[in-house]
C-alpha cells in the first residue's frame, strides 16, 4: 500500500498502529520487523491526516484567550501588558480589530505568540 484511499482503510491502519505501540519501545532495535512497519503505516497515515484532517493555523483571538487563560489574566490585565485600552483587548478578542505594529511587536514580544500569528500570516 503506497497511499491510503478511504476512512475504511484508514481506521484498519489506525487499529493496526495501535497494536503494534504495544510491541515497540524505546529499546526496540530499529531493524526490528514491527518498528519498520509501525514507522511506514505511521507515514501513511501521516500523509493522509494531512490532506483529511488538516491543522490550520489559529487566530490572533484563539491564541490571545489561550494567554489570557494560561496565565489566568483578565482582558484588564493583557491590555496593561501589550499597552492598549480593555475595549482594544475586546476587538482583538472578538475579532473586530487587528493590532498596530507597534502592539503587534508588544504582543509577540511580552506573550511569546508568533509574529506568524499576529500577522496573520
Amino acid at each position: 500500500m503506497t497511499k491510503i484511499e478511504n476512512e475504511t482503510q484508514y481506521n484498519a491502519l489506525m487499529e493496526k498502529i495501535e497494536e503494534l505501540l504495544h510491541l515497540v519501545t524505546d529499546e526496540t532495535p530499529l531493524t526490528d520487523k514491527n518498528l519498520v512497519e509501525l514507522e511506514l503505516l505511521s507515514n501513511l497515515v501521516a500523509d493522509y491526516d494531512e490532506i483529511h484532517y488538516p491543522i490550520k493555523t489559529p487566530s490572533l483571538s484563539d491564541v490571545l484567550k489561550l494567554k489570557m487563560y494560561e496565565n489566568d489574566l483578565t482582558q484588564t490585565m493583557l491590555s496593561d501588558i501589550i499597552g492598549v485600552s480593555p475595549s482594544r483587548v475586546s476587538e482583538y478578542l472578538t475579532g473586530k480589530s487587528e493590532p498596530t505594529l507597534k502592539v503587534a511587536r508588544a504582543i509577540c514580544v511580552k506573550l511569546n505568540i508568533s509574529p506568524n500569528i499576529v500577522l496573520g500570516i
